[in-house]
C-alpha cells in the first residue's frame, strides 16, 4: 500500500496544494511553522479520520475560510482507492472511500494504516496512564474493528456508573441492582478488552525490545511492562471489594481505564532517568515495534510519518534509524525536516533515492535532488 497523490483545500495554513509522491522515501524541508508537519496530519486524517494533535476538527480549517477537503489516492492490492475527508464549519464531518459515504467512522479504521512518530509523543512518556493507554488501544484498533466497538461500549458503562454513583452521594439512596447492572455491563467488555491488551502485549513487547537493541546498538537495557488489576485479580471481585470506596469518592475505581504501561531503563523509570535521546530512542522503538505489528496483522506496509525526529538524536541513533525505515522492511515513509543537507548527506550515504518537496509559508514545490 502507498499514497500516490494528495491534495488540500483549506487545511491549516494551506490555500490549496497537489502533491505526488513515490513509493519509497518522500522528504518535506523547510524552516519551522511553514507547514511540513500539516501535510503529516493531512496524511493521519486519511487514516484514521482525525488529526493526530487537535481533537477539534473545526479548528483544522484555514483561517478566513467555511470549509476543509483532503483527498488521497491510494494504490492497494494494484487496485486505486480514492479516500476523500471534508468539513464545513457547523455541520458534520464527511468522509468517503471511492465516493461512498461512511455510516461509522470506525468501518474505516485499519484500512489504511498509519504510524506518526513526532515530537508530541513525548507525552506517552512524561503524562499520566492515559496517553500510554491512548497508545494501546489506537494500534488494537487498527488490528480489530471489534475491540474499538468494546471500548466505546466499556466508556459509556463507566460514564454511566460513575453517574450513579455521584448520584447516590447525592441523594442518599443507595441503588444495588441498578449498580450490579452496570457491573456485569463493565466485566463483559472489561474482561474481552483486557484479553486482548495483554495478548497484545505478549507478542508487542519482543517487537519493541528488538527494535531498540537495533537503534541503540543495545547500549541501554530498557523494558516495557504491561500493568493491570485484572493480571492478578477477578474483576467481578474487584468491583466488589472496592464498592464502598467507590460510593466515597464517587467513581469508579478498578478496571481496566486503570491500566498502565511501565517504561524503564536500567530498571528505573524513564520518565525521570532517560536522557531526552533515550526518552526519544525509547519512542521511536515503541513506534516502530506499532508500525511491524501491523505489518504482520494487516499482511501489508502502514505509511511511515516521522516529524521532526532528528532532534535529539545522536548523529550514529540517525543513521540507524534512517538505514531501518528505508530498507525493505518498511514501505512508503514520509519524513519532515528542517535541513535539505542534513537529509541529503544522511540518505546519500545510504544509497537511498528520495523524493524531496521544499514547503514555505503552506507552499510546496518539489525539489530536484
Amino acid at each position: 500500500m502507498h499514497l500516490k497523490q494528495l491534495s488540500l483545500l483549506n487545511f491549516k495554513n494551506y490555500n490549496e496544494a497537489e502533491l505526488s509522491f513515490q513509493p519509497g522515501v518522500n522528504v518535506f524541508v523547510g524552516s519551522n511553522g511553514a507547514g511540513k508537519t500539516n501535510l503529516l496530519d493531512a496524511m493521519h486524517y486519511l487514516s484514521l479520520c482525525k488529526s493526530y494533535f487537535n481533537p477539534i476538527d473545526s479548528q483544522q480549517i484555514k483561517q478566513g475560510a467555511d470549509f476543509f477537503m483532503i483527498n488521497g489516492v491510494f494504490e492497494k492490492d494494484e487496485h486505486k482507492e480514492v479516500i476523500a475527508c471534508g468539513l464545513k464549519r457547523n455541520q458534520k464531518k464527511q468522509f468517503k472511500r471511492n465516493k461512498k459515504e461512511y455510516q461509522r467512522l470506525a468501518d474505516h479504521i485499519g484500512l489504511f494504516p498509519s504510524v506518526m512518530i513526532s515530537p508530541y509523543d513525548i507525552s506517552i512518556i512524561i503524562e499520566g496512564s492515559e496517553e500510554r493507554r491512548k497508545f494501546i488501544d489506537n494500534v488494537i484498533s487498527q488490528t480489530d474493528n471489534q475491540y474499538l466497538d468494546e471500548l466505546i461500549t466499556y466508556n459509556k458503562t463507566l460514564i454511566n456508573r460513575n453517574a450513579l454513583l455521584k448520584l447516590i452521594a447525592d441523594t442518599g439512596k443507595y441503588d444495588p441492582a441498578l449498580l450490579e447492572v452496570y457491573d456485569e455491563q463493565l466485566i463483559s467488555s472489561g474482561n474481552r478488552i483486557f484479553q486482548k491488551r495483554k495478548a497484545f502485549m505478549e507478542t508487542f513487547t519482543d517487537i519493541f525490545n528488538r527494535h531498540y537493541q537495533f537503534i541503540s546498538d543495545d547500549a541501554e537495557q530498557v523494558a516495557l511492562v504491561y500493568e493491570s488489576q485484572l493480571l492478578a485479580d477477578d474483576f467481578a471481585a474487584l468491583l466488589k471489594r472496592s464498592v464502598e470506596r467507590d460510593r466515597v469518592l464517587e467513581r469508579t475505581t478498578a478496571g481496566i481505564h486503570k491500566d498502565d504501561l511501565q517504561f524503564t531503563i536500567h530498571g528505573m523509570p524513564m520518565k525521570k532517568f532517560g536522557s531526552q535521546g533515550q526518552q526519544k530512542s525509547f519512542l521511536i522503538a515503541l513506534k516502530l515495534a506499532q508500525y511491524s505489528f501491523l505489518q504482520q496483522q494487516k499482511g501489508y506496509k502502514p505509511l511511515l510519518l516521522l516529524d521532526d525526529i532528528f532532534d535529539k538524536l545522536d548523529e550514529h541513533r540517525t543513521v540507524k534509524l534512517m538505514q531501518m525505515v528505508s530498507n525493505n522492511d518498511f514501505g512508503q515513509v514520509f519524513i519532515t525536516d528542517t535541513s535539505a543537507a542534513r537529509i541529503n548527506q544522511i540518505f546519500n550515504t545510504l544509497g537511498v533515492q528520495i523524493k524531496m518537496f521544499k514547503v514555505d509559508k503552506g507552499e510546496v514545490t518539489n525539489e530536484q535532488n
